[in-house]
């Protein structure tokens, strides 16, 4: 079975170019910062500029200048370096697009359902994530981790980093309405048909209940939720192609 479609978004970061200078740089000063290390301590070349007997100023003056360039710029060059080498790898880290739900499920949904993640709408919404099969459009939500959330009814509260609780959406409120604004944006051009667009929450505990407008699903429970979705007839092969082509121009 061949490997569905994943649509992910064009995030701006470093050129190729950028990369390899940093790196480069920082790999510069790693290793000179080491070889000046091992010149200082492994070797007599310091000692060189240790003054004997009764010296005069400058060469004290030369004396000092040259200890302390042996004791700081060893330190200094190797945690210069490391930190560079650290902040490439964290932009390049920090311009990979997050793995969503449905994504993660490529070797099991064929060729005939596309994945998009974080689509953002003509008007500003972004959409976490988007499935597009022959059923429509699915429009998944994903809960945040259990530990740094709590609900009281229907109102949710997320925990920051500083410990406080801060009001958010209701998770299922939201998708039914990214879902809304999906159908309409679809059906924004003139056409004899109406795109079905369904909404769902995935979250790790599946008791979590359920609305009339949104489903709740675990992660091992997305195949087989678009599976019982009905395939809508009026939506063939080129309609379905002409749905992922306007999301890619999104993404």
């Amino acid at each position: 079975m061949r490997r569905m479609q994943v649509i992910t978004p064009r995030v701006p970061g470093h050129d190729r170019r950028t990369i390899v200078v940093g790196t480069l740089v920082g790999a510069v000063l790693l290793v000179g910062g080491l070889a000046i290390a091992w010149l200082a301590f492994g070797t007599p070349f310091i000692q060189r500029f240790t003054p004997s007997g009764r010296p005069g100023t400058s060469q004290v003056v030369v004396g000092m200048l040259a200890w302390a360039f042996a004791l700081i710029a060893p330190a200094t060059f190797i945690i210069v370096g490391v930190a560079r080498i650290v902040a490439v790898f964290d932009s390049v880290s920090a311009t990979r697009p997050r793995r969503t739900p449905a994504s993660r499920l490529n070797k099991v949904l064929g060729e005939d359902h596309v994945v998009a993640s974080r689509v953002r709408l003509p008007d500003g919404r972004v959409v976490p994530e988007m499935v597009i099969g022959p059923f429509g459009v699915a429009v998944l939500e994903e809960l945040p981790p259990a530990k740094v959330t709590r609900r009281h009814g229907t109102a949710w509260e997320v925990r920051t980093r500083e410990g406080r609780w801060l009001p958010i959406t209701n998770p299922l409120d939201k998708a039914t309405r990214d879902a809304e604004r999906v159908r309409a944006w679809l059906g924004g051009d003139e056409q004899d048909y109406v795109i079905k667009v369904y909404a769902a929450v995935v979250a790790p505990d599946a008791s979590l209940p359920r609305t009339a407008t949104c489903a709740v699903i675990g992660t091992d429970q997305i195949p087989a939720w678009l599976a019982s979705l009905p395939p809508q007839r009026s939506l063939d092969a080129s309609r379905v192609e002409g749905i992922v082509r306007r999301v890619k121009e999104l993404a």
